[in-house]
C-alpha cells in the first residue's frame, strides 16, 4: 500500500468517526427528549402522515384550533394558555405535520397547502364545525392556508405573531435550516445538526423570546427538548426551505380570496417577525391588527394572559 493511500484512508476515517460519534450522541439525545416529554395526548392517522393531539375543554362549546409555529410543538400552548381556554372553548391543541410526534410522508407536504390540507382531514373526521383558528407565528401562516381553502369550514381566525408575508429578514436562528436537499438534510439531521443545536440553543432562545426573556422550564414543560431529535431539525428544515413560493402565492391571494373574519396581535418588539409588515398589512384584508409594546415573538408562552384575552375578544366579536 502506497503512502498516499494510507494516508487518504487515514483522512477518510477522521471525519468518518467523528460522524459517527455525531450519530451516537444525536440518538442519545432523542431519546432523552422523548423520555422527558412523552407523547401527551392522541393520534389519528391521515392520507399523509400521522397527527398527534391534545383535546380538553367542553365538547358542545366554540372549538379553537391551536397552530403552532416553526420548530415547534403542541405544548407551546399547553405550557399555559390552552388550560385557560378550555374552561370555556372545546381546544383542539396539535402538533403539526411532521412536528413534535406527527408524521408525514414526505418533505414536500410541508408546503402550506399540504399541512392546511392534513388539519382539515383531522378536523373533518373528528367531526368538528365552524372551529375558530389560533396560529402563531408559521402556524398562522397555515391557519391563512386553512381559510383560503375552506373558508365556509372555519368560522374564525385569532393569529398570534403570524407569518402572514414573505419576509425579507426573519431570525438568525433559523437561516441554518435552508437545505435544500432532502438526502443532506437528513445525513446532518443525524450527525452535525443536532450536536450544534445543543451548543448554540441558549443563543438561539435569547433571539427568538427577545426583549422578553425564555423560561427556565421552556425545555421540558414547553416541549422545547423535542426540537433536539433528528425529525425535528428534519420537519423545520422541510418546513423553512419550502415555504417559498407558497407564502408569496397565499399572499397574492388573500384581496380576492380571503373572505374569514378575526384579528391579529403581535409584540411590537418582535425580533423574529415585523410587526406592520405581517400584522398591520392584515388590516387590508379585513384583519383587525393589534399591536402591544414591549412584547416579543413567543406571546403564547411570555404573554398567555394577553393571548387569552385577545383570542376571547375576537371569538366574541364574529359573526354567529
Amino acid at each position: 500500500m502506497s503512502v498516499f493511500s494510507t494516508l487518504s484512508i487515514a483522512a477518510l476515517a477522521a471525519p468518518a468517526a467523528l460522524f459517527g460519534a455525531a450519530h451516537l450522541s444525536t440518538r442519545k439525545q432523542a431519546r432523552e427528549a422523548e423520555r422527558l416529554v412523552p407523547p401527551a395526548g392522541q393520534f389519528h392517522q391521515t392520507a399523509h402522515g400521522r397527527l398527534h393531539y391534545v383535546e380538553i375543554g367542553p365538547q358542545k362549546a366554540q372549538t379553537l384550533v391551536l397552530i403552532h409555529g416553526l420548530s415547534g410543538q403542541l405544548q407551546h400552548f399547553t405550557y399555559a394558555l390552552a388550560g385557560r381556554l378550555a374552561q370555556d372553548f372545546h381546544i383542539i391543541a396539535l402538533d403539526r405535520p411532521g412536528c413534535g410526534y406527527s408524521t408525514r410522508n414526505s418533505d414536500t407536504l410541508a408546503r402550506l397547502p399540504a399541512q392546511a390540507a392534513m388539519i382539515q382531514e383531522l378536523l373533518d373526521a373528528k367531526g368538528v364545525k365552524n372551529p375558530v383558528l389560533v396560529g402563531h407565528s408559521l402556524g398562522g401562516a397555515v391557519s391563512l392556508a386553512m381559510a383560503l381553502a375552506a373558508a365556509d369550514r372555519i368560522r374564525g381566525l385569532a393569529l398570534l405573531a403570524p407569518l402572514t408575508h414573505p419576509s425579507a429578514g426573519g431570525a438568525d436562528a433559523f437561516k441554518g435550516l435552508i437545505v435544500h436537499s432532502p438526502m443532506v438534510r437528513r445525513l446532518m439531521a443525524h450527525t452535525v445538526a443536532i450536536p450544534a443545536a445543543k451548543r448554540t440553543a441558549e443563543a438561539v432562545l435569547t433571539q427568538i423570546f427577545a426583549p422578553e426573556t425564555c423560561p427556565p422550564d421552556f425545555l421540558d414543560r414547553a416541549g422545547g427538548i423535542l426540537g433536539l431529535r433528528p425529525q425535528s431539525f428534519i420537519a423545520a428544515s422541510a418546513d423553512a426551505t419550502l415555504l417559498y413560493p407558497t407564502i408569496a402565492e397565499q399572499a397574492d391571494r388573500y384581496l380576492r380570496e380571503l373572505r374569514t373574519p378575526g384579528a391579529v396581535l403581535f409584540g411590537a418588539d418582535d425580533a423574529v417577525l415585523n410587526a406592520e409588515e405581517q400584522g398591520r398589512a392584515m388590516e387590508a384584508f379585513g384583519l383587525k391588527c393589534r399591536i402591544e409594546p414591549g412584547f416579543g415573538h413567543m406571546l403564547p408562552i411570555t404573554q398567555h394572559a394577553l393571548c387569552e384575552d385577545f383570542i376571547r375578544a375576537t371569538v366574541a366579536s364574529l359573526p354567529t
